[in-house]
């Protein structure tokens, strides 16, 4: 499909970016992954009585990323400071086996966070880190990229079974997907993509911070972010209200699909919940919310030319 001869140079910066982005293998075929989920392989356990981490997966459903589903119809977030300190020995329970299950399907080093509600864990580079934050929150999982190290969610409500099991499916999916499917000549390629981005505008993703912190700042940085994207295009905000996100309704999943991608190859980061879109509300580094509302009119505007709204 023809794009105008307005926005045509923009789409094909913005896709070549996207075709970085991706595992060779979603290259040519990105366009046709449908959202559709292979089922959830069950726990099993070791001869100690604990998961077998290592042993539960033998393959994934299509990257997020690359328009399959995301392994959550609903973000997983980090607990608040108030629900660590009503059960601190829970807490250290979880965040014990997140870092374990985490080291079992990457090998890396995880642990506990200073900032409550986090775990954190080191990579080799900041190109696989900065790979892994976009692909987790498309997944989403609550991710944060600092340098090399990945922050991901911990809550002393996770249960075995589901909320931690959803966090290191996430990192063990994601990291196949890099390791496995990209090659080295493309991860130098994510680099150099990545080092452009943050010099023309850095990275913006939802505040890292314990989850009750700077409401009042994020809740009146949201509404404006909201007025400012209605006034550009005819989208509305809406959705459920997480801390750090503003939701954006596409009214189907074909455009916020396309859209997702479109923002996160703009260098923000982005996820979706079926028709939605969420996009982040951080005070720190997009204080007046301009450059988040005006890269989804942006993104509005390319999937008008190509004919996907």
């Amino acid at each position: 499909m023809g794009s105008t001869p307005d926005t045509s140079d923009d789409y094909e910066l913005l896709e070549a970016r996207l075709k970085t982005l991706l595992p060779e293998k979603y290259r040519d075929s990105y366009e046709d992954v449908q959202p559709v989920s292979m089922g959830s392989a069950g726990l099993k356990y070791g001869r100690d009585g604990r998961v077998a981490w290592n042993e539960i997966w033998g393959s994934f459903c299509d990257l997020a990323m690359a328009g399959g589903p995301p392994h959550r119809g609903t973000l997983l977030e980090p607990a608040a400071k108030a629900e660590i300190h009503r059960d601190p020995e829970r807490y250290e329970q979880v965040v014990e086996e997140l870092c374990r299950g985490v080291e079992m399907v990457t090998g890396l080093a995880a642990e506990p966070s200073p900032v409550p509600g986090w775990i954190h864990v080191d990579c080799p580079s900041t190109s696989m880190t900065g790979w892994l934050a976009r692909a987790i929150t498309m997944e989403n999982i609550s991710a944060h990229v600092d340098g090399m190290v990945l922050h991901l969610p911990a809550s002393p409500r996770f249960l075995l079974e589901k909320e931690i099991k959803n966090v290191v499916t996430s990192v063990a999916k994601t990291c196949h997907y890099w390791l496995s499917h990209t090659s080295l000549s493309q991860r130098r390629a994510v680099a150099d993509l990545f080092k452009t981005m943050e010099l023309e505008s850095p990275l913006i993703q939802a505040p890292f911070t314990a989850r009750d912190a700077r409401t009042s700042a994020i809740k009146k940085l949201r509404d404006t972010i909201a007025g400012k994207i209605h006034s550009q295009a005819p989208l509305q905000a809406t959705g459920h209200e997480y801390h750090g996100w503003l939701g954006v309704d596409c009214l189907n999943v074909r455009p916020a699909i396309w859209m997702m991608r479109i923002m996160v190859a703009s260098n923000v980061l982005c996820r979706r919940e079926g028709n939605l879109i969420y996009v982040p509300v951080n005070p720190s580094t997009d204080s007046n919310g301009h450059r988040v509302a005006g890269l989804l009119a942006h993104a509005y505007g390319l999937a008008s030319a190509q004919k996907v709204i």
